[in-house]
């Protein structure tokens, strides 16, 4: 082979596991033109369902990709205004546009549509293969990352030019790349299990007895969600799987009711774990989701994370394999992602504090529960559980407060009809938003044409306290729906820079 000639590979990525952040990561890839293999040591979806729905941004983020009425709930989720922070209630909807999460939706559900999408995007998934060994470097120059797998009919090897663990929180992945995985272990054992016939009354959102928390939730259709949560229990030592009877026993002694009558679905433990991945990427190798951050599940948060964080890392990948940015647009996913993790593990904490804590937590959650009534409290909490107070921090000298931020859901009027931004954003390509019909503008990001879509439009006019955009004269938003530079007079300043840092060079011109 030449020095100069290209590595064969086998794919552009390939994502070990086949969970939510997996899928949603084959799909973003695909939509960025990227070629990707996802391996699953699984060889069938387990069905278990420990999420039941997803934040309010992950929410969004399926949004953008029209993903939404595949979940089965017409064009939108049933969605939870109130929802709590700590087991303490509070309508989220105090924060505009937050609620705690679309609710009802079983993690089975989500990881069946996930796939569909993805694998209809032409991502080839292979379940029962499973991951043994990492090669960096396995290509001239470094070029490309070489994997064994164990398949059914044998060990096999693939190449591509990146790799990304998404398997979870023990992630082989990570420990292979030598990925640091500091934080807190585990100080205690939680249980979950899925029961039909318990006749159970309802604790939706837990309740605190002498020695420990348990929570009950109708599922429908007589299943009832139960969580044990026994002051003092120590995490489980074996690997071997937790049974019912261990549910059970630990529900009487809490309670004094006893459910050892009725049949579970499927049981699971849990740990208080707080870890997270020293850096996300290390060369060619990349993590998400449980691989790069594990918590205490509180408020259905780290599916949704994981999620997002596929969201942030697939368009970026995708370019970067495509050649069309360099490869130092990957170091902007740890950039932005970590922090995020940082404060998802931080609050997590807390809410295990003041939710889980013995008789010594009685004073924190009696403050907390004052706390919480101030409006202002209850905006900055909801803010983080939904994350819709997620801010990438990727230029200090911008003083717009969108610059950094989501764009709003906002439907647009122009030439060509209504549409909105959510709905700009379905290919996941870049989108230049010409609100004041500017030729500078639409000059100016023409050479990105490959890359970013010109709408000319002006939104529908809202309430000017919750107008966004009110004022603006031009937007670029990134794939992943984030606002990467804003103006508000005529001219463009700026523009050119901003589409060289998130997109690369231009194209050349046409021969």
């Amino acid at each position: 082979m030449a020095p100069d000639a290209e590595p064969v590979r086998d794919t552009d990525v390939i994502v070990v596991g086949a969970g939510p952040t997996g899928l949603t990561l084959a799909a973003e890839l695909r939509l960025g033109g990227a070629r990707v293999t996802v391996v699953e040591r699984l060889a069938e979806p387990t069905g278990q369902s420990r999420g039941l729905g997803f934040t309010a941004r992950a929410m969004e983020a399926f949004d953008q990709r029209g993903l939404l009425p595949r979940f089965g709930r017409g064009e939108t989720p049933d969605i939870s205004p109130v929802g709590h922070f700590g087991g303490v209630r509070f309508d989220y909807t105090v924060l505009p546009g937050a609620h705690f999460g679309a609710r009802g939706i079983p993690q089975s559900l989500t990881e069946s549509v996930l796939e569909t999408w993805a694998t209809g995007l032409g991502a080839v998934v292979h379940r029962g293969w499973e991951f043994t060994r990492l090669t960096e470097g396995a290509g001239p120059d470094d070029a490309s990352v070489e994997i064994t797998v164990r398949t059914p009919e044998g060990s096999r090897r693939l190449r591509a030019a990146y790799l990304v663990g998404a398997d979870g929180g023990h992630s082989p992945v990570r420990v292979a790349a030598g990925i640091d995985f500091p934080g807190a272990p585990a100080s205690r054992v939680m249980y979950l299990a899925d029961v039909v016939g318990s006749s159970l009354r309802p604790r939706p959102l837990g309740e605190r007895l002498e020695h420990g928390m348990v929570m009950a939730a109708p599922l429908g259709e007589g299943v009832d969600r139960i969580i044990v949560c026994p002051d003092g229990a120590p995490p489980r030592e074996d690997a071997a799987p937790v049974t019912f009877a261990e549910v059970a026993d630990a529900w009487l002694g809490l309670t004094g009711e006893d459910i050892g009558g009725a049949e579970a679905q499927w049981v699971s433990s849990f740990t208080d774990a707080t870890r997270q991945a020293a850096t996300y990427r290390r060369g060619r190798v990349l993590l998400a989701g449980d691989a790069a951050h594990v918590h205490l599940p509180a408020g259905g948060q780290g599916m949704s994370t994981g999620i997002l964080d596929a969201v942030n890392l697939g368009w970026k990948l995708a370019a970067v394999c495509r050649g069309t940015a360099p490869r130092a647009l990957l170091d902007t996913y740890h950039d932005e992602r970590h922090p995020v993790g940082a404060r998802l593990l931080v609050n997590t904490r807390a809410q295990g504090t003041v939710f889980l804590g013995g008789r010594e937590s009685d004073p924190l959650r009696a403050l907390f529960a004052e706390l919480i009534e101030y409006d202002d409290v209850k905006r900055h909490l909801a803010g983080i559980v939904s994350g819709l107070d997620i801010r990438y921090d990727y230029d200090p000298d911008g003083d717009d407060p969108l610059l950094g931020r989501r764009v709003a859901s906002r439907v647009l009027v122009g030439p060509a009809g209504e549409t909105s931004t959510t709905r700009l954003l379905h290919p996941a390509r870049g989108v230049l938003l010409d609100l004041a019909e500017d030729p500078a503008v639409r000059r100016a990001v023409a050479p990105w044409h490959d890359r970013v879509a010109v709408t000319t439009a002006i939104p529908k006019p809202l309430d000017a306290r919750d107008d966004e955009l009110r004022g603006l004269w031009s937007l670029l938003v990134r794939p992943d729906g984030y606002v990467a530079w804003v103006s508000a007079a005529p001219g463009g300043d700026g523009l050119s820079a901003a589409l060289h840092r998130w997109f690369g060079p231009p194209a050349l011109p046409a021969q």
